[in-house]
């Protein structure tokens, strides 16, 4: 026999975000980001030189996965 109680679905979904929150959010990622695009560029060009090959992640995506970590650690303080 099932337990039907014990999975209810309610017609309330989560909070949602105010979008005020994601705009800052996106502010903070995007200034982060920039900020981090040189150093990545620098630790990119070193890797590249070092290993002679171009195939690793590029200094865009370094700095994107940079942004990605160090955002949400401020949001989360």
């Amino acid at each position: 026999m099932t337990d039907m109680t014990s999975d209810l679905v309610t017609t309330e979904a989560a909070p949602k975000k105010r979008n005020g929150q994601k705009t800052e959010f996106m502010v903070y990622f995007a200034i982060i980001f920039v900020a981090t695009l040189p150093l990545a560029c620098l630790t990119w060009a070193l890797a590249a030189i070092k290993s002679r090959s171009f195939t690793d992640k590029g200094p865009m995506a370094r700095a994107w996965t940079q942004a990605r970590i160090i955002t949400p650690m401020i949001f989360n303080a």
